[in-house]
């Protein structure tokens, strides 16, 4: 698997600054991904792993906005045919 270029994390960046944010779902969870990859493996110093923490909640909240927007949009589409999955037809597609 090919390795993303994380944006380098430093203390003195401010992780929220919309302009260095990606606006796109996968552009902000590849970048999510990575930092936690990043983070895991220990090699962060204390600092840098805040601003990364402080990065990665402001590319949740843009992946949790992209979805609930993707979500409102199918809703519009299928209007009255949307209704909520019942877990018990699951059941009994994989048990057939």
């Amino acid at each position: 698997m090919a390795t993303r270029q994380v944006p380098p994390v430093t203390p003195a960046a401010d992780p929220a600054d919309a302009a260095a944010l990606p606006q796109d779902f996968e552009g902000a969870l590849a970048q999510l991904e990575d930092l936690v990859a990043s983070m895991e493996d220990g090699s962060l110093p204390l600092e840098a792993s805040l601003a990364a923490y402080k990065r990665g909640v402001a590319l949740t909240r843009i992946c949790q906005e992209r979805l609930a927007q993707a979500e409102q949009q199918v809703k519009v589409l299928e209007g009255d045919l949307l209704r909520p999955l019942d877990p018990g037809a699951l059941d009994d597609d994989t048990n057939g």
